[in-house]
């Protein structure tokens, strides 16, 4: 069987996504989550873009080992050597260079003519292979790009080092027959296109992403890029869990096999959905919480009988199995180490000691822990977040049906003082919220409000996600507590913390155009 490589661009395209803004140490848990996912190459982050994506993808570097770790970068210099310091540790370093190639890009974006693009581009590849072995070389807008050029650049940086030519759906605009047929021109025409591997990049603005992608593979192209659950701009990208189960269900189609360890799927879906505040959707292929649930009468009869006359893919596949832990109140920290050893969880000494720690008070509160439950509290940026934010001292919330919801709240400031205001609302997560804004003493605007439970019962752990407007900036923040009404004042000041750090870290991008 052929092999196919997993590119996965979850930390630098999916990332881009409206509000998603991540700490470096949620980068790094995804990053190593992604690797025991089994991704070829991992696309850290656009390292030029801002101190903060350099700083996290250098980290990302030294950490990951069996994988290629790549960075994006424009066709400049700047890029290039600015890359090149952020992977320089790196186990398997690479770069992503990218320029646009159609028309409409060219004259209006770049304001280059062909034969600028094709100078551009041939120079940031050799510039490149000063320092690198593994150079990607992508054609943004390349499905809107005339094809005969395309293979004249492709040619060109060919020659000058590139050893993987992407071919991007930028816009989500191409169909599954163009895009084969695209791939299969490039194949005839480009005489050099033996020496480099193809690759398929696309975005779903038309909900085609997935199938588009596989119609690539069946074109032979030798790379799939996309995200976990899909994620990215706009509509966001292919979902490789949901291209990688397709392959393997459907191995006797496509006649590929990947590295992914299908047995992950459901964990890493579940550990980028709850770092990003992207919910997966119910009826979300493969990690969807309906993907195996069957309601019909007549599909539960038939499943009983035989589970293949509704379910083609068996749940444990993807990871899904019981998730109830051994472990209670009178376990001990060998216990819960090793058993956080078993889930993938890796943690140094301090915090092995702040995660017991939680766990113990989650047992005093809780009367079966789950799996969720401790990732849940892994994620919880009480525990492994900055600590130079603003903290939550106190909350206290009166409520009644004849009472004017008002709520008090003390805050630690990230100088240590302590304030406390009180305000009232029309309900009482609006009367918290009002006395923060109060206490911050900010233009603070609530964007967006989620909730829901980490596990079944009643005494399952509340997590709460808002968006908020701050500084002219969208960003998201996360609250677990048993008490709605605290995760979501510790939501809201999670996102203020993280509006602060994007801000002195310079996290937004330069507005430029990207895959």
């Amino acid at each position: 069987m052929r092999r196919v490589d997993i590119f996965d661009t979850t930390l630098r395209d999916g990332e881009q996504s409206a509000g998603v803004n991540l700490h470096p140490h949620e980068k790094v848990e995804i990053a190593r989550q992604l690797e025991r996912f089994g991704v070829d190459v991992m696309e850290a982050g656009f390292p030029s873009s801002s101190k903060g994506d350099f700083h996290s993808v250098q980290q990302i570097a030294g950490t990951i080992k069996n994988c290629k770790v790549v960075g994006l970068a424009r066709a400049t210099m700047h890029d290039i050597d600015t890359t090149w310091e952020a992977l320089r540790n790196a186990e398997h370093p690479g770069i992503h260079l990218f320029i646009a190639t159609s028309p409409l890009h060219m004259e209006y974006k770049l304001k280059l003519s062909q034969e600028e693009v094709v100078e551009k581009a041939v120079w940031s590849v050799k510039h490149a292979a000063k320092y690198f072995s593994h150079i990607q070389w992508s054609a943004e807008d390349a499905t809107r790009s005339d094809w005969a050029f395309l293979a004249h650049i492709i040619e060109k940086v060919i020659d000058a080092g590139a050893t993987v030519i992407n071919l991007p759906d930028t816009v989500g605009y191409t169909t599954p027959q163009e895009y084969a047929e695209l791939f299969t021109y490039m194949v005839k025409t480009v005489p050099s296109i033996s020496k480099v591997k193809l690759s398929a990049h696309c975005h779903d603005d038309l909900g085609l992403a997935v199938a588009n992608s596989l119609a690539a593979i069946k074109s032979g192209v030798h790379q799939i890029e996309g995200t976990i659950n899909g994620i990215g701009e706009r509509a966001g990208n292919a979902s490789l869990e949901e291209i990688a189960v397709a392959l393997e269900i459907r191995k006797d189609s496509f006649n590929v096999k990947t590295n992914i360890d299908l047995k992950q799927t459901i964990r890493t879906s579940q550990l980028v959905s709850k770092l990003t505040g992207m919910i997966v959707p119910q009826n979300k292929a493969i990690v969807g919480a309906n993907a195996f649930a069957h309601e019909s009468g007549i599909h539960q009869d038939g499943v009983l009988k035989n589970k293949q006359t509704y379910e083609i893919i068996e749940p444990e596949m993807v990871g899904l199995n019981s998730n109830k832990m051994v472990l209670g109140k009178h376990s001990g920290s060998h216990a819960f180490k090793d058993r956080c050893k078993e889930l993938g969880i890796n943690l140094n000494q301090e915090e092995e000691k702040q995660l017991f720690q939680s766990f113990k008070e989650l047992t005093a509160k809780k009367k079966e822990v789950t799996e969720d439950d401790i990732f849940a509290l892994m994620m919880d940026s009480s525990f492994k977040g900055p600590t130079s934010g603003y903290e939550l001292e106190l909350l206290q919330v009166t409520y009644g049906s004849n009472l004017i919801p008002t709520a008090t709240i003390c805050v630690k400031t990230p100088e240590g003082t302590k304030i406390q205001e009180s305000a009232t609302g029309k309900g009482s997560v609006e009367s918290i919220y009002n006395t923060l804004s109060r206490i911050l003493d900010q233009s603070i605007e609530l964007v967006d409000y989620r909730i829901q439970s980490t596990t079944n019962g009643h005494d399952a752990l509340a997590e709460v996600y808002v968006k908020i407007r701050m500084n002219d900036t969208i960003t998201n923040g996360r609250g677990i507590e048993h008490d709605v009404l605290e995760a979501s004042a510790k939501a809201y000041l999670d996102a203020v913390n993280r509006s602060l750090i994007k801000a002195w870290f310079g996290y937004q991008s330069k507005g430029v155009g990207i895959l």
